[in-house]
């Protein structure tokens, strides 16, 4: 046996040394001399390189010694630091990337002794020898360092550290500028025009901006001069000087116009709503600005004083403010908003303050902003200028009653309302997707975006919900709030190529792939007629057009605005989506806009900024997610059959990717059309591919539940009918509840088509509805009916379902067949789904008992998230503005019984698919997939599909092993121990572990 063999490594415990800190421990290495000691040398260079092992192989004597000491492939990474101290830090990292992980010498006062622990044999060398051998394995990693071998960066939140920082600053600009930065490039266009005496080419939206911004901001100053004179007596006065008057006239103008663009009033804005929007929006950044401001003044008052008790604050003053500088530019934001609020004395404005801001700031804007047409659109060729904006009072006429309610609102000029749709390129848009990971929840407003206010859940002034998440222990929601910080650590990109076509197309006029048609409908003329009847049908076909234009109009507002975050974004490697809660523990992204719960056009631009290869599995699961989004029956097919269909369509499928526009257009035949592009591109890109399997694919893949409220009441009554329906139960292919819903409701009508119109009113409507009646004219009804539909909405959806097929012309016909199809709809959903009933019936009466003694129904959802129902009668107050009297709304302590009683049984399925959803979102987490969800809608990289689905169904088979309701009934007792509560209903006998072997449980 050589030397090596039989003395690999000794050691011995140098008690002075470790004392002083010098070095913790010293390694002796036998026979350091000659050929050997090169040897060693040579082993340590390959160590620094990384290679196996020191450069020996597995079979060598030398490994073997090694797995001896039991440490095994672990040597490389991971280790206890065996080092020179701080005075004497020589080639550190380079040594320990041979020595011994940490976690082999638990037990052991040093890593010395864990060797020595480990061979009999000791022969010590001096400690000069072994600081000889550090400083070359030093060297060598210089040097490796040098020729390319690249020191491993830190890293945060996913990248670099450099990258991250960087990112964070210009995320903290995003957050923190936007105004200041809007305002600044207003007064920048107006100096270059002064200076050029020309006019800049701008936008048309973006020229009405530049000529209000000026008048505005000087008609601020002058009101501001006059506040701090104490001559405006207004009661505004004392808020209406916190910001510099180009900021207040840049967030007038633009909360103005979002409002306008997104209010759905036809061009209008409730003025109540504006005041209170501007005002907040005012306040918040008065807030950052003040702080800043004062500690500046206090600092520079502090130079010119003599008492040391001033130069004190001073310093203290002028060290804080540098303090939130540095922070605000770099990093830590949670601490700048703790400093600021701490520091700033100013109480809240409260709403009334803020509307009477916002109210005559919109004041100034009417007086102060004028649009004038081209000369070729006035009637006689002359300039007319007119306001931009007009102050006016509209009724809302109750049906009942001739009287009505009356409210302000701001209307724009038509001209103005016109340049609308082309204005969100221009708008600042608050809360935009982040550059960098979002803060961690650590609590009620902890968390999310780093600097602008971010709340866990949105309570929309509900005091009672928001006190009960403020008082939940952290420990209690820290499963909820590691939900939303997976959500929100999924990174996304902008698919470049779908949103090209998508530019296309709406450059193009729209109308293709469900984009609207960016022309309005003509409106008919007037008949030259004195019959009243005509003139009757042309009043409703004009009523109708203006309508179809106002909804038109809204919906191409909403595309821009969609486009402008997209076109903002595209250029990014990737941004994130913090998320937050509605109150039932629904999860949602913050960014209201460009976002994967949005519609197809969102979903089929945004795609995950990793990409993973696709795999044998992840091919299969694309060419399912194709079938999926092409629909028209083909996603209720077997996996089998929709992979037949995608392979049957391959020529179309290349087509499409290749020339989307300009070939056969067949991806425009889908239900979801741009997400389909977007899967057709990849797939296409895959199977040309010489190895498909190794394509990396950004798309997401989604998984949706079957119905999804009913396979809760399903898991809920232990339902064996109720699971079958929805597939808790496994069967060749998936069982469709909608279609089984339409065959009763079909079987229904034929019966009263059979009948006499004479003695059966019903008949003639039966006879009408016949031929449409299929699973999309039902679908919606069946799927919010566990959601509390009532026979209103179910006779509304109907009705929009049978208006988009023109198949009944006449009004009154239509009125009455819908009326005809909720109920016969409804009257198949209660004899299918009977346990589904009881549940909800017992769920209401429990609410009814609560709300009946003035009590809000209140519960816990499996996560550990206190949810409270909001429903309060609303309290109205008058404040009196320089606009008009505002009425504002405020909660009282009066809950509302009805509506108590029917919004629990909704409420509290969506805060359990809420639970599942996150549950699912943690466990995928810690298995390393990246992981969306839209409520029951789960999405994951095709290659990830089979191992989410495995996880989401262990999942809902844990949530439902607990006894939620029994739990459930256990919780009002104890907050409700003077009621009497109904006993629980009965359930079935239903085997939930079934659902672990459904194939098309989600699908």
């Amino acid at each position: 046996m050589s030397c090596i063999d039989r003395h690999f490594f000794s050691a011995n415990l140098t008690p002075n040394l470790s004392r002083s800190g010098s070095i913790s421990a010293a390694c002796s290495i036998v026979a350091l001399n000659g050929n050997r000691r090169e040897m060693w040398r040579n082993a340590a260079k390959q160590a620094i390189c990384g290679r196996n092992l020191m450069g020996f192989g597995q079979n060598s004597i030398f490994h073997g010694k090694i797995m001896d000491f039991g440490l095994g492939r672990r040597l490389i990474t991971g280790f206890y630091e065996l080092s020179s101290s701080r005075e004497e830090d020589v080639g550190r990292k380079g040594f320990e990337r041979i020595l011994i992980p940490s976690d082999h010498v638990k037990g052991y006062a040093s890593v010395a002794e864990a060797v020595s622990a480990t061979d009999t044999e000791e022969d010590v060398a001096s400690v000069d020898e072994i600081k000889d051998l550090l400083e070359e394995m030093c060297r060598e990693e210089k040097k490796s360092l040098g020729l390319g071998q690249q020191k491993q960066p830190k890293m945060v939140g996913g990248m670099g550290q450099g990258k991250y920082h960087l990112l964070r600053r210009r995320q903290v600009k995003i957050e923190t500028e936007a105004w200041e930065q809007a305002a600044k490039e207003y007064k920048e266009l107006l100096e270059d025009m002064c200076e050029q005496k020309l006019a800049p080419n701008l936008p048309y939206m973006k020229s009405l901006f530049l000529g209000w911004f000026e008048p505005l901001r000087d008609c601020i100053v002058k009101e501001q001069e006059l506040c701090q004179l104490g001559k405006n007596r207004g009661a505004y006065a004392p808020y209406f000087d916190v910001l510099p008057a180009d900021m207040m006239a840049v967030i007038t103008m633009h909360k103005l116009m979002g409002l306008l663009m997104t209010g759905g009033e036809n061009g209008c804005a409730r003025v109540v709503h504006a005041a209170c929007q501007i005002g907040e929006a005012i306040e918040h950044e008065a807030r950052i600005h003040r702080f800043l401001e004062r500690t500046k003044k206090k600092t520079e008052r502090g130079k010119s004083a003599d008492a040391e008790d001033v130069n004190a604050e001073a310093k203290q003053q002028e060290r804080l403010r540098k303090k939130v500088t540095n922070l605000m530019k770099k990093q830590k934001l949670l601490q700048v908003r703790r400093i600021v609020k701490e520091q700033d004395e100013v109480k809240p404005w409260g709403q009334d303050n803020q509307a009477k801001v916002g109210s005559r700031l919109i004041e100034l804007l009417m007086q102060t902003a004028f649009i004038q047409p081209p000369v070729d659109q006035t009637a006689d060729g002359t300039f007319d200028i007119r306001p931009a904006f007009r102050h006016s009072l509209k009724t809302v006429s109750k049906d009942t009653q001739n009287t009505g309610k009356r409210y302000g609102v701001i209307e724009c000029d038509p001209l103005v309302r016109q340049g609308l749709e082309r204005t969100a390129r221009h708008m600042v848009i608050p809360y935009m997707p982040m550059l960098v990971p979002p803060v961690g929840w650590t609590g009620y407003d902890k968390g999310a975006y780093l600097f602008l206010p971010s709340y866990v859940m949105r309570t929309h002034g509900s005091r009672q919900q928001r006190e009960a998440v403020k008082r939940a222990p952290q420990t209690q929601l820290q499963p909820v709030f590691e939900a939303l910080d997976t959500l929100g650590n999924t990174k996304w990109r902008v698919n470049k190529r779908v949103l090209s076509v998508v530019d296309r197309i709406w450059t193009s006029g729209g109308r293709l792939a469900d984009l609207v048609d960016r022309d309005d409908v003509p409106l008919p003329e007037e008949p030259d007629t004195e019959d009243e009847a005509e003139i009757r049908r042309w009043r409703w076909k004009l009523k109708a057009a203006k309508k179809e234009n106002s909804e038109r109009h809204s919906q191409r507002c909403d595309i821009e605005l969609k486009l402008a975050v997209a076109r903002k974004m595209k250029d990014e490697e990737g941004f994130y989506y913090p998320h937050n809660l509605d109150f039932r523990g629904r999860a949602y992204p913050m960014h209201p806009y460009l976002n994967h719960l949005g519609s197809d056009l969102c979903r089929g631009i945004l795609e995950f900024a990793e990409g993973r290869p696709l795999g044998e599995s992840g091919l299969r699961w694309l060419k399912i997610h194709i079938a999926n989004l092409y629909a028209g029956g083909v996603d209720k097919l077997s996996y089998d059959g929709r992979v037949a269909f995608t392979e049957n369509h391959l020529d179309d499928i290349f087509d499409s990717a290749d020339r989307p526009l300009e070939g056969k257009r067949w991806w425009l035949g889908a239900e979801d059309p741009f997400q389909c592009l977007a899967t057709c591109i990849n797939l296409s890109e895959a199977l040309r591919s010489s190895s498909p399997e190794t394509t990396i694919s950004h798309v997401p893949v989604h998984q949706d539940g079957s119905c999804n409220g009913l396979q809760h009441y399903a898991a809920l009554g232990r339902d064996k009918l109720g699971a079958a329906a929805v597939n808790l139960v496994a069967g060749e292919k998936p069982a469709d509840v909608y279609s089984g819903i339409a065959s009763r409701v079909l079987e229904i009508m034929r019966r009263d088509a059979a009948k006499d119109p004479e003695t059966e009113p019903n008949a003639l409507r039966a006879r009408l509805l016949i031929n449409q009646v299929d699973r999309k004219l039902v679908k919606q009804t069946v799927m919010t009916s566990v959601y509390g539909v009532t026979y209103i909405g179910a006779r509304d959806q109907i009705k929009r379902r049978l208006k988009e097929r023109s198949a009944i012309t006449d009004d009154a016909e239509l009125f009455g067949a819908s009326c005809y199809a909720a109920k016969v709809t409804l009257m198949a959903l209660g004899e299918m789904f009977e346990a589904a009933r009881s549940i909800m019936s017992w769920l209401g009466d429990c609410a009814k008992v609560i709300a009946s003694e003035n009590n809000a129904v209140r519960w816990t959802t499996p996560l550990g998230l206190p949810v409270v129902q909001p429903y309060r009668k609303i309290g109205r107050h008058l404040i009196k503005t320089s606009l008009q009297i505002l009425t504002l709304q405020r909660e009282t302590d009066k809950v509302m019984v009805k509506r108590q009683r029917t919004a629990f049984p909704p409420n509290f399925v969506h805060s359990l698919d809420g639970s599942h959803m996150m549950m699912t979102a943690i466990a995928c987490k810690r298995a390393g997939l990246n992981f969306a969800g839209v409520h029951d809608s789960y999405w994951t990289h095709a290659s990830d599909v089979d191992q989410m689905n495995r996880i989401l169904r262990e999942k809902f088979v844990e949530l439902y092993e607990t006894p939620i309701l029994e739990n459930l009934l256990e919780g009002f007792q104890q907050s409700f121990p003077t009621l009497s509560f109904p006993p629980l209903p009965e359930r079935g006998d239903f085997d939930l572990r079934e659902v672990l072997e459904s194939a098309y449980f989600f699908n």
